[in-house]
């Protein structure tokens, strides 16, 4: 599947801009936190490195997909999260600084665990072995549409808190615009593959997209971390990099059946996405109004 102008600039630039904004609620003590409460780090990633691959494994046999289509949906389990797990948890209240931190960790790890994840599946469902090569460009972006864009935010609050106070609100507002413009933009470019496929791939999408907000946020809840910090791991792991899971199945397996499960899911994850973040928005908006935790 050929990237449009929509997911190839317009969503990356969009994303960096979002981010400067979502800089501007944060600050070093945040990051601090994280480092002194690793455990939900850890957790984290051994959701998504341990746990998502055999569940994403076990769902592509529950819906008999074609191996060619399983293929694409583990393409989707081997890949980190990205930007977009960051704004929807800055939009659910989540720790968004431990957002950060499980990208950049989670995009690192993904060079080494990727291939291994990719090599597995492609034996397992087509008896095949093929080599996928590491992809450290994918770290510069993450780098420039993340960790950059809210590390200048993060500079102008320090600098000027007042500016960075007065923008918090508006901005969460003009994200929440932006996302909706990029949502329906998406859905108008890829109407045909979705008319075409939906009925086949998306189910077993839609399962493993639900399957991993609810890993995401369960299990780290089960192991009494806080509800902000699995918010933010419920996001990074129940919302893939889609783009990345594309460009290995379209450029280096060059095959475009695989890219099929991930167009889908890419779609079908912001819907989800959105349900959840109003889900758990309006159980931190009841706690908040029956004082068992602050603003």
């Amino acid at each position: 599947m050929q990237q449009g102008l929509i997911t190839t600039v317009f969503l990356p630039l969009a994303l960096g801009i979002i981010m400067l904004g979502l800089g501007l609620s944060l600050q070093l003590a945040d990051f601090k936190r994280v480092l002194v409460y690793p455990r939900a780090i850890v957790v984290g990633l051994a959701c998504q490195m341990l746990v998502l691959p055999f569940v994403c494994l076990g769902i592509a046999h529950l819906f008999d997909l074609p191996p060619v289509l399983a293929v694409g949906l583990m393409l989707l389990a081997a890949s980190p999260g990205g930007a977009v797990a960051n704004l929807y948890s800055h939009l659910a209240h989540g720790d968004v600084a431990l957002n950060i931190t499980l990208t950049a960790v989670n995009s690192v790890l993904s060079l080494l665990t990727l291939p291994l994840v990719v090599s597995f599946s492609l034996e397992h469902f087509l008896g095949a072995t093929h080599a996928i090569p590491l992809r450290p460009d994918k770290v510069i972006t993450v780098v420039s549409l993340v960790i950059v864009p809210a590390a200048i935010g993060m500079f102008v609050r320090s600098r000027r808190p007042d500016i960075a106070k007065r923008l918090d609100r508006p901005v969460r507002i003009a994200s929440a615009v932006v996302l909706a413009v990029v949502i329906v933009a998406a859905i108008i470019s890829e109407r045909a593959i979705i008319a075409d496929s939906f009925a086949q791939v998306g189910p077993a999408a839609l399962a493993f997209n639900v399957a991993s907000l609810a890993v995401g946020y369960f299990v780290p809840r089960l192991a009494r971390i806080e509800r902000r910090q699995a918010v933010a791991i419920g996001m990074e792991i129940g919302i893939h990099n889609g783009t990345l899971a594309i460009a290995i199945a379209f450029n280096v397996l060059g095959n475009r059946a695989m890219t099929i499960p991930p167009a889908i899911y890419s779609l079908v994850m912001f819907v989800t996405a959105g349900l959840f973040a109003y889900w758990v928005s309006r159980r931190h908006r009841a706690e908040v109004a029956a004082g068992i935790i602050g603003k």
